[in-house]
């Protein structure tokens, strides 16, 4: 399955040694051994700060030619300035991101709830000053936000609109660009994430996922999926369940 790109939402978790990671991995090889399993990470930490340029450096070299990064924009973007004013963090970030080349995936605008729908011309704004050439991905959580207006200018933008799996916003069917984005956030009220074991049983929702997603693979859409921490508690299961179910379907 070329087209479809599943793995986590960080990789640098102490407490998956002896698990998925060997018991004698360091912290410093959990990269390179995390991406000889799956093809793709969501980089979290870049949500907290712009990464320094010897930091992508070292995530592209420690990595497959077929990886791909996908990468949270800064908070500072997203949740402190909310889209205004921010043109200086925003370019560093881009030429930050810029140094993965053919491994930069697409980058992740998530909102916070108190962004809200009338934040939609400051969203247009901004998509007016980014670089077409990278692929965007907007994740909202307000049900207020999903309306036809939105949409559209995602469409325009060819940006995608999140698909979430999580406890605080509604599913959404809604296709905005030629790839999907999906992301597994849990519930982190129910569950711990931090034993590294699986703690829920996903399994009927994975099955329900993998029919959802069959028909955009037999289109040969491109989607790029994410497991967190809080879905079942243990996302490489996730991952693999998921892509046997996939697998068995196509």
């Amino acid at each position: 399955m070329q087209n479809i790109h599943l793995g986590t939402l960080g990789w640098s978790y102490g407490f998956w040694k002896g698990k998925f990671y060997p018991h004698k991995t360091t912290s410093k090889n959990f990269l390179a051994y995390y991406s000889n399993r799956y093809d793709t990470v969501e980089v979290d930490s870049t949500f907290y700060r712009i990464p320094t340029q010897q930091a992508v450096t070292n995530w592209k070299n420690q990595t497959p030619s077929n990886f791909k990064f996908s990468l949270k924009f800064p908070s500072i973007i997203t949740h402190i300035k909310m889209l205004k004013n921010c043109e200086r963090e925003t370019n560093l970030f881009l030429e930050r991101t810029g140094l993965l080349g053919e491994k930069l995936g697409p980058l992740l605008l998530q909102f916070p709830p108190n962004f809200e729908y009338e934040h939609l011309p400051d969203l247009s704004d901004f998509f007016e000053k980014l670089p077409m050439q990278n692929r965007y991905v907007v994740e909202v959580r307000s049900k207020a936000w999903l309306k036809e207006d939105f949409y559209s200018l995602l469409k325009a933008n060819k940006a995608a609109l999140a698909w979430v799996d999580s406890a605080h916003m509604p599913l959404t069917s809604e296709v905005t660009s030629d790839f999907l984005y999906v992301r597994w956030e849990g519930d982190r009220k129910k569950i711990n994430g931090l034993l590294g074991k699986i703690e829920a049983n996903t399994h009927d929702k994975l099955h329900a996922w993998a029919d959802r997603l069959k028909p955009f693979l037999t289109r040969q859409t491109t989607i790029y999926g994410y497991f967190s921490k809080y879905y079942s508690g243990y996302p490489p299961s996730d991952i693999d369940s998921l892509t046997s179910m996939l697998t068995q379907a196509s």
